[in-house]
Order: structure tokens, then sequence, then C-alpha cells
């Protein structure tokens, strides 16, 4: 499937890309399916995803570990129609006529599954509005 016929491309990025950024892409896979397209990406990425977001995204029915922290580059960055950031402040790349959002939430780096849920949830919710914004139909 060509970039265009997938619908509107989205970027999460966060500093470690093992817990917001891989939780957003996960929500947003699930529920948009192949009418979007999305990546995440981190400016500092960790060994591994956060083992509490494995965790309560598995409690939603969400695996998302076939995914590894990794960091963005600037082709994907620009290829984005839309890029989430969460907590990476000025290590975020930014370029001119692309829509940018950022998501302030809790860092669930350290945190323990009950922590980590409200967080989910969260972005679950800001997923949902999201896509809504992109006319993207839920799977």
């Amino acid at each position: 499937m060509s970039p265009e016929a997938a619908g509107p491309a989205v970027l999460f990025l966060c500093v470690h890309n093992a817990g917001r950024s891989q939780m957003a892409l996960g929500w947003f896979t699930h529920l948009a399916g192949d009418r979007a397209l999305a990546w995440s990406g981190g400016s500092e990425p960790a060994d591994e995803i956060n083992p509490s977001a494995v965790a309560a995204m598995a409690e939603v029915g969400i695996d998302i570990t076939g995914e590894f922290p990794k960091p963005w580059t600037d082709e994907i960055v620009r290829a984005a129609d839309v890029v989430i950031t969460m907590g990476c402040g000025d290590a975020c790349p930014f370029y001119p006529g692309t829509r940018y959002e950022d998501w302030e939430l809790d860092d669930p780096a350290g945190q323990g599954l009950d922590a980590v849920r409200p967080i989910r949830d969260e972005i679950e919710r800001r997923v949902r509005v999201l896509l809504a914004s992109l006319d993207v139909s839920l799977g």
C-alpha cells in the first residue's frame, strides 16, 4: 500500500521511546487499523520497552512486545502529517508546515503497573481525539 493510500501518518516521540510513545503507537494501530499509519521514536532510545507499559497494554488486549525503542530519523519526521511529542522538549525536531501537538503526560519510567494504568488510559483518550480530528474511523 502506498503511503498516500494509508491515510494520515502520525509520529509519536518521547525521550526513551520505551513507554508513552510505545503505548500511543499501540493504541493508534489498534484503533486505526490500516486506515492510518504511525511510527514512534525517541531522542535517547532505551534498551527495551518499559515492562509496566507492556503489561498495562496487555491488560487491554494490545500486544506491544514486537516493538523496540529506536531513534527517529529526519525522513520519518518529514513524512509525518502530525508529530506528537511527549516530554522530549528541545530535543524534538521541528519542521515548519507539520502539525505538532505536545502531550504532557507523566513518565511511566520506573513506575509500577498501578501508576502506568492511568497514563495508558489518558493516552487512549488522546489517541481517540487525534483520530477523530484526522477523520479516521475506528476499527
